[in-house]
């Protein structure tokens, strides 16, 4: 599985112009499911970034995690994580997982990041969704399960 993690101060995600998730300070999670992932990754992968230190102490430096803070996430389906731009202008999708094993694991993964702890709001899979955010800092952070 593939994440990139932002940290926030306030993010929503709009439908058809409804906002159908949002948070206050926490973290936006853009996540896509690759080829042959696994509910293992996505326990794993909901772990790491439910402890993430990227949020700052009293002394400033990042050392506290989301839970550390009482912040939420906003956990927001992203396929173009997959995207392999080594071969000429357009990227390819192919190693993306299915769309059937990318919901179910979306949705696995949004569940097990609420498990970990976290209020968690959601995007829709599939659904061309327009995501707004304050990112906090700036920071954002890159995360693959297979790296």
């Amino acid at each position: 599985m593939r994440a990139l993690i932002q940290r926030v101060t306030d993010a929503a995600v709009r439908v058809e112009g409804a906002v159908i998730g949002e948070i206050g300070p926490g973290l936006l999670i853009l996540i896509c499911a690759m080829q042959g992932d696994t509910e293992a990754q996505a326990d794993k992968l909901a772990a790491k970034i439910a402890k993430l230190r990227i949020f700052e102490d009293d002394a400033g430096k990042m050392n506290r995690s989301v839970l550390d803070v009482g912040g939420s996430a906003l956990v927001v389906s992203q396929f173009t994580l997959a995207a392999d731009t080594s071969r000429g202008n357009r990227p390819g999708f192919s190693t993306a997982a299915a769309p059937a094993d990318g919901q179910r694991l979306y949705e696995y993964f949004a569940a097990q990041v609420q498990a970990q702890g976290v209020p968690v709001a959601t995007g829709r899979f599939g659904a061309d969704m327009k995501v707004s955010l304050v990112n906090d800092g700036p920071i954002t952070i890159w995360m693959d399960t297979d790296a």
